[in-house]
């Protein structure tokens, strides 16, 4: 398994654990506010599909899943960021990260097409 997939998807699963399971400490870190009402079940759903991403992407080689939940999510995230109304301690942190990731799986990717 490439270790950029590997690493994605274990990080993935660790962060879908901790949306289930403490989904407002998750939403405070991340978006600097406290999660309520709504938001809490819709956090722990998305924890649960990260966790199903994570557990999917072990086994085979779906990089292009990945890479495109990666550049989604980096995309996405940065975007909240320039906004400035949800700007947590770990918000640009996931957004280098997932920019990292995008760019070590896009590697990956190309190199698979060339096998």
């Amino acid at each position: 398994m490439k270790s950029a997939l590997a690493f994605a998807a274990i990080s993935e699963t660790a962060t879908g654990l901790a949306l289930l399971i403490v989904p407002s400490l998750v939403g405070r870190l991340l978006l600097g506010e406290q999660l309520s009402g709504a938001a809490v079940p819709i956090a722990r759903v998305a924890g649960m599909a990260l966790i199903a991403l994570g557990i999917a992407c072990w086994p085979g080689r779906p990089l292009l899943g990945m890479l495109t939940y990666s550049a989604l999510v980096a995309l996405y995230l940065a975007y909240l960021g320039a906004a400035g109304d949800l700007n947590g301690t770990l918000l640009w942190p996931a957004v280098v990260l997932h920019a990292i990731l995008t760019v070590l799986l896009a590697r990956d990717v190309v190199k698979m097409q060339g096998e």
